[in-house]
Protein backbone atom coordinates (compact mmCIF):
# COMPACT_ATOMS: atom_id res chain seq x y z
CA UNK A 1 0.00 0.00 0.00
CA UNK A 2 0.97 3.53 -0.77
CA UNK A 3 2.29 5.69 1.87
CA UNK A 4 -0.39 8.03 3.30
CA UNK A 5 0.67 11.95 3.42
CA UNK A 6 -1.06 13.96 5.17
CA UNK A 7 -1.31 18.53 5.21
CA UNK A 8 -0.57 19.38 9.17
CA UNK A 9 -4.24 20.35 9.50
CA UNK A 10 -5.80 16.86 8.64
CA UNK A 11 -2.66 15.16 10.40
CA UNK A 12 -3.47 17.22 13.66
CA UNK A 13 -7.24 16.26 13.17
CA UNK A 14 -6.36 12.49 12.75
CA UNK A 15 -3.91 12.48 16.28
CA UNK A 16 -7.40 14.13 18.01
CA UNK A 17 -9.26 11.12 17.16
CA UNK A 18 -8.71 8.64 19.81
CA UNK A 19 -8.02 5.53 17.47
CA UNK A 20 -9.56 2.80 20.58
CA UNK A 21 -12.39 4.21 21.27
CA UNK A 22 -13.15 7.26 18.97
CA UNK A 23 -14.14 11.17 20.18
CA UNK A 24 -17.18 13.14 19.65
CA UNK A 25 -16.72 16.28 17.48
CA UNK A 26 -16.54 18.71 20.09
CA UNK A 27 -13.77 17.42 21.90
CA UNK A 28 -11.82 17.31 18.20
CA UNK A 29 -12.71 21.10 18.13
CA UNK A 30 -11.07 21.37 21.91
CA UNK A 31 -8.04 19.51 20.96
CA UNK A 32 -7.29 20.73 17.44
CA UNK A 33 -8.17 24.77 18.45
CA UNK A 34 -9.65 24.76 15.14
CA UNK A 35 -12.61 25.73 13.53
CA UNK A 36 -15.38 23.76 13.98
CA UNK A 37 -16.19 24.23 10.30
CA UNK A 38 -12.98 23.59 9.39
CA UNK A 39 -12.62 20.36 11.15
CA UNK A 40 -15.67 18.89 10.27
CA UNK A 41 -14.57 19.54 5.89
CA UNK A 42 -11.45 17.40 7.16
CA UNK A 43 -13.61 15.06 8.76
CA UNK A 44 -16.20 14.61 6.03
CA UNK A 45 -13.60 14.29 3.38
CA UNK A 46 -11.69 11.17 5.60
CA UNK A 47 -15.40 10.10 5.79
CA UNK A 48 -15.59 9.63 2.06
CA UNK A 49 -12.12 7.86 1.95
CA UNK A 50 -13.10 5.55 4.09
CA UNK A 51 -10.65 6.38 7.17
CA UNK A 52 -12.82 7.47 9.39
CA UNK A 53 -16.03 6.24 10.46
CA UNK A 54 -18.95 7.85 12.70
CA UNK A 55 -20.59 5.52 15.69
CA UNK A 56 -23.10 4.27 14.40
CA UNK A 57 -21.83 3.92 11.19
CA UNK A 58 -24.73 5.03 9.43
CA UNK A 59 -23.65 8.54 8.27
CA UNK A 60 -21.95 9.25 5.21
CA UNK A 61 -21.51 13.20 5.76
CA UNK A 62 -22.32 15.08 9.18
CA UNK A 63 -23.81 18.13 9.22
CA UNK A 64 -22.70 21.12 10.99
CA UNK A 65 -26.10 21.11 13.86
CA UNK A 66 -25.18 17.08 14.59
CA UNK A 67 -20.78 17.74 14.31
CA UNK A 68 -20.48 18.56 18.23
CA UNK A 69 -22.32 15.12 19.06
CA UNK A 70 -21.16 12.75 16.79
CA UNK A 71 -18.52 10.22 17.82
CA UNK A 72 -15.89 10.19 14.87
CA UNK A 73 -13.61 6.49 15.32
CA UNK A 74 -10.89 5.22 13.05
CA UNK A 75 -11.38 2.62 10.64
CA UNK A 76 -9.97 -0.59 11.58
CA UNK A 77 -8.87 -1.63 8.41
CA UNK A 78 -7.11 1.77 8.28
CA UNK A 79 -5.11 1.92 11.89
CA UNK A 80 -1.65 1.02 10.90
CA UNK A 81 -1.30 3.20 8.20
CA UNK A 82 -2.52 5.77 9.21
CA UNK A 83 -0.40 5.18 12.48
CA UNK A 84 2.61 5.24 9.66
CA UNK A 85 1.47 8.37 8.29
CA UNK A 86 1.32 10.26 10.99
CA UNK A 87 5.06 9.48 12.46
CA UNK A 88 6.81 12.63 12.28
Amino acid sequence: MKLMRFSGREASVLRAVDFAIGTIGADIVLRTRMDAQEALDILNSFLDAGYIETVPAQQYHVERRAFYTTMFEVNPAFVHELKKSLIR
